[in-house]
């Protein structure tokens, strides 16, 4: 009789190989608890009131009771609403919250965040890790790179080490912490998914790209590296559900403490300004220019009286490079440029008449809002929100397509809003959500107030024909 022997399972052999793997392989991933330790004292959470003007009804419902639906959700007393709150009539001032994040940068009470954190706000107050709440004063805040300054009256105060974001390298560990939804120093990791990314309305910024888990009320909180510096602020997310999606944009800390530097000795940024009106550089054009491949920025047009203009710099040229940097896309060049002390000498690297040039240039102070040229400068803004480069109609123009009034676009960047809408080169627009585009500054007008949480119709004449496309700006 042959002895018996007993079969060994196969999914213990596996398991028993496995776990040794799965124990190497926890040992190699970071551990945060560390940081998150030492970092958490320096976060804070902030939160904003500020009071708005509101309806004297719900104008939607022309006045009349709110629908039972809406009562089924939000109750039946509404601020305003006959049965709602008592002393809050119709038309009064109605105070509205927000939440976000921040960390402590100074000892003596110096707090960063973001400039659309405390946009408008009457009253900010600030919640330390103990618990500890005061208000905070707005030293200053610059919206071209969404930052803002805030003091606290304190001393004393833990502070977080800042690092190099220009060594940061793709697929690098990161790690946040901030109030997202309100809930405090809530943490979450990942890795660094690009740097240098530039977004459609933000030119000046090149963000740190994660796919931290990133939500509202996040913006502002830091985002670290493994040696517990922040090396960025976490800014925003793009998202077509209102929620995280895997796409989170970061500040790159060199840039905000510049900008927070200025801030407070300053009360203002300086940033450096050429005086041009860009577009980008398709393949066609490209080509026609003598081109390789579609890099660089066009001169559409310039200032007159601007440091380009002043420089030498043409209508027709193509700068490919500042300062030996390459110019990749149109794009790009404003942040190049911003970055550059007024007062200083640039050398510009162009394409003119199919040859490349060098052109050194002085780099002026960027126009206050005040300043005529800022017109010039926030139409480029609000075509570069749309990723299109437009030009007004003259009388031979309007007369040769039938229509009264409206803008030609000259060219579509192929990632932008207008894009993906499916607006095309040689469209006119002539309305933009039912109102009507007569000229390249009411375009300016009506892309800066354009909501960002829906679509809204753009009616264009094409080919002879007058049509309707829906066009949806990025969400922050």
């Amino acid at each position: 009789m042959r002895p018996m022997t007993r079969s060994f399972p196969l999914w213990a052999l596996l398991l028993a190989l496995l776990l040794p793997w799965q124990a190497a392989h926890a040992r190699d991933l970071p551990d945060f608890a560390s940081l998150v330790e030492q970092a958490a004292p320096g976060v804070v959470n902030i939160s904003t009131t500020r009071t708005v003007e509101r309806a004297p009804a719900f104008e939607g419902f022309g006045g009349q009771d709110i629908p039972d639906i809406f009562r089924h959700f939000f109750g039946d007393r509404f601020p305003g609403d006959p049965g709602g709150p008592p002393g809050r009539s119709p038309g009064q001032g109605q105070e509205r919250q927000s939440l976000g994040s921040g960390f402590i940068i100074s000892s003596d009470g110096y707090i960063l965040t973001n400039a659309h954190v405390v946009e408008g706000a009457d009253e900010i107050l600030v919640r330390l890790a103990d618990r500890r709440e005061m208000e905070a004063e707005l030293i200053g805040s610059d919206p071209q790179t969404d930052v803002a300054v805030l003091k606290v009256d304190a001393e004393d105060l833990p502070t977080l080490p800042t690092g190099d974001s220009d060594t940061l390298r793709v697929g690098e560990w990161v790690a946040a912490i901030g109030s997202p939804f309100g809930f405090d120093h809530s943490v979450t990791a990942g890795i660094i998914s690009a740097i240098n990314r530039t977004l459609p309305r933000d030119a000046y910024v090149p963000f740190i790209q994660t796919d931290v888990a990133i939500n509202p009320g996040n913006s502002g909180g830091p985002l670290f590296n493994l040696d517990g510096e922040v090396v960025g602020i976490n800014a925003q997310i793009f998202t077509r559900s209102g929620g995280f999606m895997g796409l989170s944009f970061a500040i790159p800390i060199n840039v905000a403490m510049d900008v927070a530097s200025q801030l407070r000795d300053d009360g203002r940024v300086s940033r450096g300004w050429l005086g041009v009106m860009i577009q980008p550089v398709s393949r066609d054009l490209a080509e026609s220019f003598g081109m390789e491949s579609a890099s660089g920025a066009l001169i559409a047009d310039l200032d007159p009286e601007g440091p380009a203009a002043e420089g030498g710099v043409r209508a027709g040229d193509i700068i490919l490079e500042v300062d030996g940097e390459e110019v990749e896309r149109s794009r790009n060049l404003p942040r190049l440029i911003g970055r550059v002390s007024p007062g200083s000498e640039v050398e510009l690297t162009i394409m003119r008449d199919g040859q490349r040039e060098q052109i050194t240039v002085t780099i002026g102070d960027w126009p206050d809002s005040d300043d005529p040229r800022a017109d010039a400068r926030d139409e480029r803004s609000a075509q570069a929100r749309l990723g299109i480069a437009v030009s007004e109609l003259d009388d031979a123009e309007r007369e040769r397509l039938g229509v009264e009034a409206g803008v030609m676009v000259r060219e579509v960047e192929p990632q932008g809003a207008a894009a993906r809408a499916g607006i095309r080169r040689g469209d006119v627009i002539v309305s933009i959500d039912h109102h009507a585009v007569e000229s390249g500054s009411q375009l300016l007008e009506l892309v800066d107030n354009l909501p960002t949480d829906r679509a809204v119709p753009v009616r264009l004449y094409r080919e002879g024909r007058s049509l309707f496309v829906a066009l949806r700006l990025g969400q922050d």
